[in-house]
């Protein structure tokens, strides 16, 4: 797809959970490999590109699932950007919180990790917004 082709505010729309664990205040990640839209993309928040007629928080419940085992309650948005490796993304966070366990790597993710949410920068290869740094300090 040739993004160059499409004027400007045309975006491709990714929701993202933060899923927390409040009884041990850590925050789940996913890691993938040989991304085709992001090759320097490796752990990630889990989430995906709803379809048209879905409910961005029932289909984020759906990717979160699908991607590690866990059912979530999604509880409130937290912060939409546009990342500056792909210009053409708009990535919306939502905060969800766990309502179970035993996550296991699914789908896209081939390993999963609870880590306390500030511990995010010692994983993530691509771009983290200070606003989204700043709300999961809060979580700890």
């Amino acid at each position: 797809m040739d993004w160059n082709s499409f004027d400007k505010g045309i975006f491709l729309v990714n929701v993202l959970g933060i899923v927390y664990d409040p009884d041990t205040k850590k925050i789940l990640i996913g890691r993938r490999e040989n991304d085709e839209q992001l090759p320097q993309l490796t752990w990630c928040f889990p989430g995906g590109r709803p379809e048209y007629e879905k409910d961005l928080e029932e289909y984020l419940k759906q990717q979160v699932k699908i991607k590690t085992n866990l059912d979530v309650d999604v509880k409130k948005l937290i912060f939409a950007r546009i990342m500056p490796e792909k210009k053409e993304f708009l990535l919306i966070y939502y905060l969800c919180k766990v309502e179970g366990r035993e996550a296991k790597a699914q789908g896209k993710f081939v390993e999963v990790k609870w880590v306390k949410p500030t511990e995010v920068t010692n994983y993530f290869t691509t771009s983290l917004h200070p606003k989204v740094f700043e709300f999961l300090k809060t979580l700890e």
